[in-house]
């Protein structure tokens, strides 16, 4: 009897674990999904710089900030879109130029005022 429960048991976690795998990897899936057109990057990176805004992060005037350029850029390999935001109220020239990076897929991969 306990040989039975056991094998009941093993098939029960083992199906189980089938349930929540579930298909395409959720998040962490390294498939290649389709690249978003310009348009589409540059919305996204209104709402980074918005959602940077909220947190704190970067001073309130740089929500009315329109993306002044997009790129696509080559680092490690990896294309990625480059989409340039320049607020001249900012005083400090060196953080004047922000630079939010994108994969073609549109996932952020970050943001900074160098560009690299």
């Amino acid at each position: 009897m306990e040989k039975i429960s056991a094998v009941f048991f093993a098939l029960f976690v083992f199906s189980s674990a089938l349930v929540f795998a579930g298909p395409g990897g959720g998040d962490h899936s390294h498939e290649p999904t389709a690249p978003i057109s310009e348009a589409q990057a540059l919305k996204t990176a209104g709402d980074v710089v918005a959602n940077n805004v909220k947190k704190g992060k970067l001073d309130p005037s740089w929500e009315a900030v329109k993306p002044a350029n997009i790129i696509q850029k080559t680092f490690k390999n990896e294309p990625e879109w480059v989409i340039t935001f320049n607020n001249e109220q900012v005083e400090d020239k060196d953080k004047q130029t922000l630079y939010v990076f994108l994969s073609l897929s549109g996932h952020y991969l970050g943001a900074n005022f160098t560009g690299n």
